[in-house]
């Protein structure tokens, strides 16, 4: 290796660790913008307060376990059927079905609540109060009603939907809300100077959000966004409501069969938490990897 190539890969990893610092020094600089750091006897006490809580909810686990036990939630009846191939598969393809709705949900209520931030941001008055109209509206109305309207209050008019998108459709309605307010966010947050610099080499309004500002502003909302999947995923188990397969539907129907409610309900807590967790853990990469 050459003196010239020692340097240049000693210059790259001097950079990568300083723009490390920089990150690590900015986030620091970020939370003591909320609070000032603790002192000696404010830790003392973060760590009482920890250990008591620890605790106390070991307790609490130990108290659950025992009345499970008391009440014969452990016993070998309550279990021993998910051991089975043909309930897994049952389950699984619960799973399945709510992973497809919520996937299917993402790829509408993104671009839909894309296209409403657009209108909030729009200097036009009429379709600016039209967006605005829109998130208030649908931030409002909860998605239960929604979900009600769909499956009774359209078919009364001769509209019907299929089970899949009596579900989808008011979820996407709903979370596109949502999603607009959090672009919206992310467009107001960046410096002014980026789009007066797309203004003074001759870019107009609409050019200037498109090729400059919303570009900048979903590099920053990447892992808010993929937190969003997570309210998707949970909005997708009122399915049982329009008697969509998902996985929460499968579950009842299995716990009902087996006697086995509560047992049932909590393999498919599982499912979800290790979903959950793993778009927490995406989420929390896209925002290490944040510049």
């Amino acid at each position: 290796m050459t003196p010239v190539t020692d340097l240049t890969a000693s210059a790259a990893t001097d950079e990568r660790f300083s723009r490390k610092a920089t990150k690590g020094q900015r986030r620091g600089d970020e939370i003591h913008l909320l609070f000032d750091p603790p002192g000696p006897r404010a830790r003392r006490r973060i760590r009482i307060a920890t250990a008591f809580s620890a605790v106390v909810l070991a307790a609490l686990l130990a108290l659950a376990v025992r009345q499970f036990a008391l009440h014969g939630q452990l016993d070998r009846s309550q279990w021993w059927m998910f051991g089975q191939w043909p309930v897994q598969r049952f389950l699984l393809g619960g799973l399945g079905h709510t992973l497809l709705a919520t996937a299917v949900a993402a790829a509408l209520a993104f671009p839909l609540g894309g296209v409403v931030a657009h209108g909030r941001l729009a200097r036009n008055r009429l379709i600016r109060g039209t967006a605005r109209t829109y998130v208030e509206l649908f931030r409002s109305v909860p998605l239960l009603l929604l979900m009600y309207i769909f499956l009774f209050g359209l078919p009364s008019t001769g509209l019907i939907f299929p089970v899949f998108w009596q579900l989808v459709i008011p979820i996407v309605l709903g979370n596109a809300a949502v999603v607009a307010e959090i672009y919206r966010a992310g467009v107001l947050n960046l410096p002014h100077g980026q789009t007066e610099a797309a203004y003074s080499i001759g870019m107009t309004h609409g050019q200037a959000m498109r090729y400059v500002v919303v570009p900048q502003a979903l590099r920053t909302l990447a892992p808010a966004l993929v937190s969003q999947l997570v309210r998707l995923l949970k909005d997708s188990t009122l399915g049982y409501v329009v008697s969509y397969l998902e996985l929460l539907h499968q579950a009842k129907v299995l716990g009902e069969y087996y006697h086995a409610v509560l047992s049932t309900y909590l393999v498919a807590a599982a499912a979800f938490i290790a979903v959950n967790a793993a778009l927490s853990r995406t989420a929390s990469y896209l925002e290490a990897r944040r510049p």
